[in-house]
Parts: C-alpha cells; sequence; structure tokens
C-alpha cells in the first residue's frame, strides 16, 4: 500500500525516537534513584501493601507476581540500559520485529512502575509518557518508512495534551479569561526555576501577552498539526518555542520535553530520506489494527475535552493507552510551603534549637536561590507543594515521611539537601509548619540578597517524637 508510509518523515521519526528515549532514561533513572524511600518495602507508600489490595486487572504490573527491593532496582535500572540502548539506535541495527520488541521492553517495565507508584506517580505526564512510548513501539525503523497513520495518531495525542490544557484554563479559573493568571503563577508554581523570579517582575502588560498568546498556542494552532505542510510544521514549531519558554520559566519534570518531542514528529525535516523496501504485510496489519484499538479508546478523552466537567489528567484504561491532559486548570494567588524542623532537646519548646531540613528543590531558606532540575523530577519536593495547600494531600504519606526522619532512614535522607543532624544522630523531635512564602522585590533583592520573603502561618504538625521512645527530664 503506497499510502501506508511517508518516506519525507524518515528523519523526523529519527529524531523523534532518540529524543524519546532520553525521556524514557530521564524517567527511569529517576525511578531506580528515588523509589526506596518512596515505594519501597520500607517506603513512605510500600509497594507489597499495595499490591495486596489492588488487582492485577485493575493495575497491571510485574510486582503482582513478585516484589522485592532487589527486583524493582533490578527493573529501573534495566530500563535505564534499554533507554540508553535506543537513544544510541540500537533499534535501527535489529530486523523490524525486533526492533519493536526492543521499544516495547521500556513501556512494559515503565507502566509496571506507574500502575504501583500511588500518590507519587500521580502526574500527567507519566501517563503521556506510557501513551507515547506505546506508540513509539509500531513506529518502525530502518526497515521501513515511518507509517502515516502513527504519524497522524502522534499529532493526535499532540492535539489533546495541548487543547486540553487549553480548554480547561479558559473553563477553570476566572484569571485566564481575564489573562491575569501570570501575575500569581510564576510566584506559585509547584516548584519554581532559576529564571522564575525575573519571569514574575516581568511588565504586567507582557504577561497578558503571555497569557493571549498561550491561549492561541493551545486552542488554534493544534488544528493546524492536521493541515498540509509546511503550516503543519509552522504549528509543530511554535509549539516547540512556547514549550521551550516553558522550559525557562519552572520546573515541570519532563512534562514540557514530551511535549517537544511529540511536536518534532509532525515536523518535514528538509533531508532526503534513503530508500526503503515495501512494508512487510504482517506489519501493515498490526499497524492498522492497534490504530483502530487507539481510535475506538479515544472516545472517553474525546467527550472529556466537549464536556463542561472536563477533568484533566485521567487515564480511561489500566494500559494508559488513551488518556486526557491537562494543567493549571486554576492557579494559586498565595504561595504556602511546610516547612519541617527537629530538634535534638530534651523536650520541646519554643525556644528549642530547632534545624530546618532542605530540600532540593522546593523553596526553603529565603536566600536560596531555585535551581534547575527538569526534566528530572524531584517527587518528593513536588508532593510537598500540594501537601502545603492542604494536609488532606499528604495524609497517605506525610506521617511516615516524619517517622523516616525520626529513624534518620539513610534512603529518606538521599531525598533531601541537606539534613541539620548527622545520620548517627537523628532528632529527638520533628515538627511542621507553615510558611507564606512571596518573592521579594528588586530593592529587597539588593538590600537582603534574599529571593524570597516568608512569613509564619501556623502550626502544620505538632512536635512528634517515634512512640515508644520515653521523653528525658
Amino acid at each position: 500500500m503506497d499510502w501506508f508510509t511517508a518516506s519525507d518523515y524518515w528523519l523526523s521519526r529519527l529524531v523523534f525516537q532518540r529524543a524519546l528515549a532520553g525521556v524514557y532514561l530521564v524517567a527511569f533513572l529517576t525511578a531506580a534513584l528515588q523509589f526506596r524511600a518512596l515505594l519501597g518495602s520500607r517506603g513512605m507508600l510500600p509497594i507489597p501493601r499495595y499490591v495486596e489490595r489492588m488487582p492485577f486487572k485493575a493495575a497491571p504490573s510485574l510486582f503482582h507476581l513478585h516484589y522485592s527491593d532487589r527486583f524493582f532496582a533490578a527493573c529501573a535500572w534495566t530500563g535505564c540500559a534499554v533507554s540508553a540502548a535506543l537513544l544510541a539506535g540500537l533499534d535501527s541495527r535489529l530486523p523490524l520485529g525486533a526492533g519493536m520488541l526492543l521499544w516495547l521492553l521500556p513501556w512494559l517495565l515503565y507502566l509496571s512502575i506507574v500502575n504501583v507508584g500511588q500518590t507519587w506517580y500521580a502526574f500527567g505526564w507519566e501517563s503521556l509518557l506510557l501513551e507515547v512510548g506505546f506508540l513509539a513501539v509500531f513506529l518502525g525503523n530502518d526497515d521501513v518508512a515511518p507509517p502515516v497513520v502513527v504519524l497522524f495518531l502522534l499529532r493526535w495525542i499532540l492535539f489533546r495534551v495541548e487543547c486540553g490544557a487549553g480548554l480547561i484554563k479558559m473553563r477553570g479559573d476566572a484569571c485566564w479569561r481575564k489573562l491575569t493568571c501570570l501575575d500569581h503563577h510564576h510566584e506559585t508554581q509547584p516548584m519554581p526555576g532559576p529564571l522564575s523570579w525575573f519571569f514574575h517582575h516581568l511588565p504586567r502588560p507582557l504577561h497578558r501577552v503571555e497569557v493571549a498568546a498561550n491561549h492561541i498556542t493551545q486552542l488554534v494552532v493544534p488544528v493546524l498539526l492536521f493541515t498540509p505542510q509546511p503550516v503543519a510544521t509552522a504549528a509543530a514549531v511554535l509549539m516547540v518555542v512556547t514549550q521551550l519558554w516553558l522550559v525557562l520559566s519552572g520546573n515541570f519534570s519532563w512534562l514540557n520535553w514530551i511535549t517537544i518531542v511529540l511536536a518534532l514528529s509532525a515536523v518535514e525535516f528538509p533531508y532526503d530520506a534513503p530508500p526503503t523496501p515495501d512494508a512487510p504485510l504482517w506489519y501493515e496489519i498490526v499497524v492498522l489494527a492497534v490504530a483502530a484499538l487507539l481510535v475506538y479508546l479515544s472516545y472517553h478523552p474525546v467527550t472529556n475535552m466537549v464536556s463542561r466537567r472536563q477533568i484533566m489528567n485521567r487515564s480511561f484504561d489500566p494500559l494508559h493507552l488513551v488518556n486526557t491532559y491537562g494543567a493549571f486548570g486554576s492557579v494559586s494567588r498565595i504561595r504556602y510551603e511546610v516547612v519541617v524542623e527537629g530538634t535534638a532537646d530534651d523536650v520541646p519548646r519554643a525556644d528549642s534549637d530547632w534545624r530546618e531540613y532542605e530540600f532540593k528543590g522546593k523553596p526553603g531558606d529565603p536566600r536560596r536561590w531555585p535551581r534547575q532540575f527538569a526534566p528530572y523530577h524531584l517527587r518528593l519536593d513536588w508532593l510537598m507543594w500540594f501537601a502545603a495547600l492542604s494536609p488532606g494531600y499528604a495524609g497517605s504519606w506525610f506521617g511516615t515521611f516524619v517517622e523516616r526522619l525520626l529513624e534518620s532512614d539513610r534512603d529518606t535522607l538521599k531525598l533531601l539537601r541537606r539534613s541539620p543532624f548527622p545520620p548517627d544522630a537523628p532528632p529527638r523531635y520533628v515538627r511542621a509548619r507553615l510558611f507564606r512564602y512571596r518573592y521579594t522585590s528588586w530593592r529587597e533583592l539588593r538590600e537582603t540578597g534574599a529571593c524570597w520573603e516568608r512569613t509564619y502561618v501556623r502550626e502544620y504538625l505538632p512536635p512528634t517524637r517515634l512512640a515508644g521512645v520515653a521523653q528525658r527530664s
């Protein structure tokens, strides 16, 4: 079938596949380095306890069959190795079927992680990586030109990512319609980056232009993805530019980067593709069958997008094959942060020697400037932002987190930038307090050197010690 492939997109596929492999590598590396404290046997939300109550059918995962910390580590590091091999182009050196199986392996491994990841993996970019990663299995390698239907479905994902985000904004917070959300967003976003302070202090008229441009990029430009070239390429490039602007303004894990990866698949690069043989019949049948399945499963995301009660970042099937997306349907006007402190004093008092734990990414010391971590995902830091919005977001894990600090648990301390206590001398008490944070002005920055100013609001968690530890007097 001559229409089945599009040789003009040979380089587009190559760029897409290598970039996607890079995102996979970051995702598996994040899992390998953080899982013990978050999901391990002694983690804050242990996987063994979760799989006992969650049926395999509802959340398919290798860890239903067997779990140990060593086995999880093996899966995560295997994912890193396979991702690195794909990044190096190993799939292009294999026969078509073997290359597809190689792309299937990281998808299966990451699906197994996400489906037992609970709160730590309840982010839209987890499902997005799985949906894109599943399609990548059927994109082929050097043995065949890129299938048109898969290229179309990649654009369909990009359309839903952008349009879903645009619609949730217009239906959600009124500040998006008034073009005023960026008066607050750079200050209150989950994890500011090193340039977020400067973005916040841009002139307000420019913020209005930013919001208007965002609406155009998310609600108008995605339609152009399905127009002839070079219009589709121009639309994709505009999306890439917009995503790079977001990369500069904050730390959003790999959400922006995988959106860029999707956009690159729609770019028609000026390149003479090498000759490729016709696609084998079995490959055409498999691709068309998968495409038909994904179109059928798209019913729920489409009805959700057109619904007045649109929800964002939801998967409609346990394999995360077709999902709905969206971000920042509402924008916080005030930034709150939970500050965690410990003391070695035998009796906790207001004037005790309380020492603050420092996190890697979330704001803490007002003088410490935010760093760039994305596309790497600091899962604990992100959940601490939600915990500051409401204790209900932290009810399942925060108590265990405090317990691990009181035990000076090595794996938990690795998630932090710095513990104020030596590993062999943990605190006797830990407390948490809620502060309001705001960016300093240009004048305050010059005078104090601090990018944040914080004000005490209330107690978040009273001084707490390990059960069974006697208080000395």
